[in-house]
This record gives C-alpha cells, sequence and structure tokens, in this order.
C-alpha cells in the first residue's frame, strides 16, 4: 500500500497545475481574530465580488449545519463560486490565511460531513449548476457539481437518458453532494451507487492544483482515483466538474404495491425474489407506521392497516417486464401477500414513488423532529434486526418509522422526536448508538449511502483495525497532505490527521440537537 500511495503522490505532482508552494503553511490554523477574519474576507472578495462572499452571523450559521442533527459546526466565510478557477481562487485564499476548507452542496447530508468543523473556508458549489456537455457516442455529459439531481435528469429527457442513482433528496441534492457521500437510492439495487455513474472527476486539490481523476474510456489507465475520491466526503479536494454516465431510460417499467399482514412474510419475499434470480431496478420497504403516515401525508394510496408494503418494480424490455412481473407477483401471494396490485400508468406509478419519497417529510404529522439512521445488514436477517429496533426504541420511550431498501439490506429507521421534551434528546442518541452497535452485531455496515461524517467518525473503530485506519488515513494524506480538506470527518482521531479536540474547542459551544 505505501508503494501505492508514494505512486499515487507521484502522478498528482506530474498532473498538477498552478500549484504553490505552501508546504509550511498551517492546514489546522483556525484564524481567529476579527481582524484576520477581515484580511480572509477581503482576499476572498477580491477574487469573487462581495455578493458572492459571506461573512455574517445568519449566512455562517446556515453553513455551520447540514440536514443532520449534529450541532457543533462553526463556518467561517462562506463563498460561492461559479466555476473551477474561481474554486481555486477561494482555496488559495485560505491557503494564505492558513485556513482550512469545507466543500459544500445543497446541505442535505444527515451524518454531519457537511458541518463544517475548526471555523473553514466553506466553498457552496450551488452556483456551479450547469449541465456542460452532453457525449450520447461516449455515454457520458460533463456538468458541474451544484447541479440537482433531478433537475439534471430532467435536463437529459430528451435525449432519452438519466442519471440512475436517485436518493429520496432527488429533488434538492446535488451531484457534487453525491458523489461525496456515494450516494444510492431505491434503484440502486440493479443499477448500482453513485461510483458506478462516475467517469471522470475535476478536482480541486488542497493546494490548490486542478486534476482530472479519470476519462471515458472504457478501462482508464493507472490506478483508479476516482474510485478512491468517489465517497470521500470533501476530504480529498473540492469537485469542480463531474463526468456523469448516462444511462438509457428503460422501455418498459413495471411498478407494484405488495401489502402484507406480517412483516416476516414481507421479509420472505424480498429473499425469494432475490433467490428466483430476478433483479428488480428496485425493493422498497415501509412498516406499518411509516406506511400510516406517508398515507397521510401524500395520499398514495398505501392501506393504512397493512404490516408492511413492499414497493418492487422491474424495467428492461417489454417482454422480460411482463415474465418478471408475473414472477414477482407469484412469489408475492406466495407468501401470504394480502394485496398485490400493479400501477396502471405513470401517474399512479408516480403516486406510489411519491410516497416513498415522502417518507421523511411525513414524519413532521408524528413529531416535529426526527433523527434518521442508515446502517446496512444482511438481507436475510430483516425481521431479526426490525424485532431488535423495536425492543431498543421501546425501550427508551421513542417512536420507529422504518423505511429502507431491502433488496440490499440498507436500513433508514427514522427515530421521531420533541425536543421540547426535557430528556428526550439524550434517549434518541442513546436508542441510535444501540442501534449501530446492532447493525454491527448483525454483520453489518456503519452506512449504506449517508456516509460517516461526524455521526459515525467514533464508531470506526468497531469496523476497521487499526491498520485498515492507518491505510485510509495514508490515502487521505495523499490526496491533501496538509489536512486542509474538511479536517475532523470519518476517520477517528487516532487516525486523522487533524486535532479533533482542538477544532471542537475552536468552534462555538453546541451538541446534537
Amino acid at each position: 500500500m505505501v508503494s501505492v500511495l508514494a505512486s499515487t503522490r507521484r502522478v498528482f505532482r506530474s498532473r498538477r497545475r498552478g500549484a504553490p508552494d505552501d508546504r509550511a503553511a498551517s492546514a489546522a490554523g483556525t484564524g481567529s481574530g476579527a481582524d484576520e477574519d477581515a484580511a480572509l474576507v477581503a482576499d476572498l472578495v477580491e477574487a469573487l465580488g462581495a455578493e458572492r462572499v459571506r461573512a455574517d452571523t445568519a449566512a455562517r450559521y446556515l453553513a455551520s449545519h447540514d440536514a443532520s442533527i449534529y450541532r457543533e459546526g462553526n463556518a467561517g466565510p462562506l463563498c460561492l463560486p461559479e466555476s473551477t478557477e474561481e474554486v481555486v481562487a477561494c482555496v488559495q485564499a485560505a491557503i494564505r490565511h492558513g485556513r482550512a476548507v469545507s466543500p459544500r452542496g445543497a446541505g442535505t447530508g444527515l451524518a454531519g460531513g457537511a458541518a463544517p468543523l475548526g471555523r473553514p473556508v466553506v466553498v457552496s458549489t450551488t452556483r456551479m449548476n450547469k449541465l456542460l456537455s452532453v457525449d450520447l457516442d461516449n455515454g457520458a455529459a460533463w456538468v458541474q457539481p451544484g447541479i440537482v439531481n433531478l433537475d439534471l435528469s430532467r435536463a437529459l429527457a430528451p435525449y432519452g437518458v438519466h442519471f440512475a442513482p436517485d436518493p429520496s433528496s432527488q429533488a434538492a441534492c446535488t451531484i457534487g453532494g453525491n458523489v461525496a457521500n456515494n450516494s444510492g437510492g431505491p434503484h440502486c439495487l440493479a443499477y448500482g451507487v453513485t461510483s458506478a455513474h462516475v467517469l471522470a472527476v475535476e478536482v480541486v486539490l488542497s493546494d490548490a492544483s486542478v486534476v482530472t481523476l479519470g476519462d471515458l474510456t472504457a478501462e482508464p489507465a493507472g490506478y483508479d482515483l476516482r474510485g478512491a475520491f468517489v465517497g470521500s466526503e470533501g476530504m480529498c479536494g473540492v469537485a469542480a466538474a463531474v463526468a456523469v454516465r448516462l444511462t438509457p431510460n428503460p422501455p418498459a417499467v413495471r411498478t407494484m404495491m405488495l401489502a402484507f399482514d406480517d412483516v416476516s412474510d414481507a421479509a420472505a419475499t424480498v429473499s425469494a425474489i432475490i433467490a428466483a434470480g430476478i433483479v428488480p431496478a428496485a425493493i422498497e420497504m415501509m412498516d406499518q407506521r411509516c406506511v400510516s403516515a406517508v398515507e397521510d401525508f401524500a395520499q398514495a394510496g398505501y392501506p393504512k392497516d397493512a404490516a408492511a408494503v413492499l414497493l418492487v418494480e422491474v424495467d428492461g424490455p417489454p417482454g422480460g417486464v411482463a415474465i418478471a412481473g408475473e414472477r414477482v407477483s407469484d412469489i408475492a401471494e406466495a407468501n401470504q401477500a394480502s394485496i398485490v396490485r400493479t400501477a396502471a400508468d405513470d401517474d399512479e406509478r408516480a403516486r406510489l414513488w411519491k410516497g416513498r419519497k415522502s417518507a421523511f417529510g411525513a414524519v413532521a404529522n408524528v413529531m416535529p423532529d426526527y433523527y434518521l439512521h442508515d446502517t446496512v445488514v444482511p438481507r436475510t436477517r430483516l425481521v431479526e434486526v426490525l424485532e431488535r429496533i423495536y425492543e431498543i426504541v421501546d425501550r427508551h420511550d421513542l417512536i420507529v418509522l422504518n423505511v429502507f431498501h431491502a433488496g440490499d439490506g440498507n436500513l433508514h429507521p427514522l427515530l421521531a422526536y420533541d425536543s421540547r421534551v426535557p430528556g428526550v434528546r439524550e434517549r434518541v442518541h442513546a436508542a441510535g448508538r444501540e442501534i449501530i452497535e446492532m447493525s454491527l452485531d448483525m454483520g453489518g455496515a456503519l452506512t449504506g449511502e449517508h456516509g460517516i461524517g461526524v455521526e459515525k467518525r467514533d464508531y470506526m473503530n468497531r469496523m476497521f483495525s487499526a491498520v485498515d485506519l492507518e491505510q485510509q488515513s495514508l490515502l487521505r494524506s495523499s490526496f491533501d497532505p496538509y489536512c486542509r480538506m474538511n479536517p475532523g470527518k470519518v476517520l477517528p482521531s487516532s487516525h486523522s490527521c487533524s486535532d479533533i479536540s482542538a477544532l471542537r474547542a475552536s468552534d462555538a459551544s453546541g451538541v446534537w440537537g
């Protein structure tokens, strides 16, 4: 591994352009002091203009948090570049003032990955939202990182193609955020997560140089640095442009809603579908509490009295879709499904999916706050895991709604609560810790698509050995030897290049909200 890392550094040195010599610059410096902040802001304003640099209290407060319940973030100045060259300028300003850099997309992340630590320069790419080019011959499109996931597929619709990853936050999350977290979504069962749909990334590194990782050829030469960058949660650089793979729209789609009176029958149906050799585009599962909340919220046509509902979608050539759909119906009926219904048209299909993707918003009808988990467990242990989740949540006197990607065992239990109730936050976090530990004990993984961020950083020792974590740290440092990019994330203190306790000390006081 060390020889690979050394080679990686040589590749970067040979391809970087415009890199200043700043080996002596401090990456962990927090730049405290009003005068120092004013000088940094003035530098950024000179590069971008006053209208695209924000350092007021309101802007910094908003940039200090993402959609998670992590509340210890503290942003420095917020800048809004519109091009790769302007991202470079922002990083160069941070270098000159000894400040770290925190890349930011739409802020929809749920693990605290976009919550800046240590008052870094926050580089928001939301104004970098253009579709740059479409290359149908190579099945690729170059896009800026701030383009919204759903907007990209809508822009590609006239070409008969789309971007396959479809997180529940699809209408708000950006491609840059998808790249950072290696996002998935309901259709990743058949199509794969973001790493399978990114061909190349133009990256601004921590020394302000620009490299392109990957290319549009079928077998790029050298190490897969693109693959190392996707999912790195902003620790390896700022994505300034992304070459995404174009997926042809399927000629036929069949979306089915299956209802069950027993959760175990729904889980058995999932296993039986996969065992039969059928790989649907999606298999989503919701328990009764979630179904009831979603139906009240979205009027999707779900039976509120069902113990569990599955959404199963198959796509492809019409003949194959018809055969697969019939086989799924037969399997569901053999496993005691009380309802087997196929969407009659595109409108009904859209309603069914609107319900599934409204699950998080629907929690507002139950409680004003929620804590969303993201772990992965073996598909064969779904029933056992759900029973354990119910037991944990009941013991802590909380409410849980379960919605998850059943096909690959990616759980999303929503712990619903009212933060105004004294002591409830402590119970939520205690239950959350037990769910994480239980998932690992079941042979699962810490995350399926939301990332590690700060939420699960201190559990990395449970999943990886000290040797594994040290190699991850070395890989990270090959991209960012200055520990400048999004410090304090993913890797626990003993393997992080940053002093996490110092970053916390430099932040405003806060707690998980």
